[in-house]
């Protein structure tokens, strides 16, 4: 079973570990759907990295949910 609330204090740890954004809330939404277009562009564009980019994706909305402290799994 997928432990959400784990992954996401780990993407929210390894964004600290970084140095990456963890307080500028319109920052990751941005990014967040920057990560979402890439996704769209490599499908459109049949590239081989459109799990890559979907996985990006996953990660930023994990991090974004741990910053504004929602737990997925509820």
């Amino acid at each position: 079973m997928i432990d959400l609330n784990k992954i996401q204090k780990d993407v929210y740890q390894n964004k600290l570990d970084k140095g990456f954004n963890v307080t500028d809330i319109n920052k990751e939404f941005c990014l967040t759907y920057g990560e979402m277009a890439e996704a769209y562009e490599a499908w459109r564009k049949k590239k081989d990295d459109v799990g890559e980019e979907i996985a990006d994706v996953v990660i930023y909305l994990l991090g974004l949910s741990e910053i504004l402290h929602i737990d997925l799994e509820k």
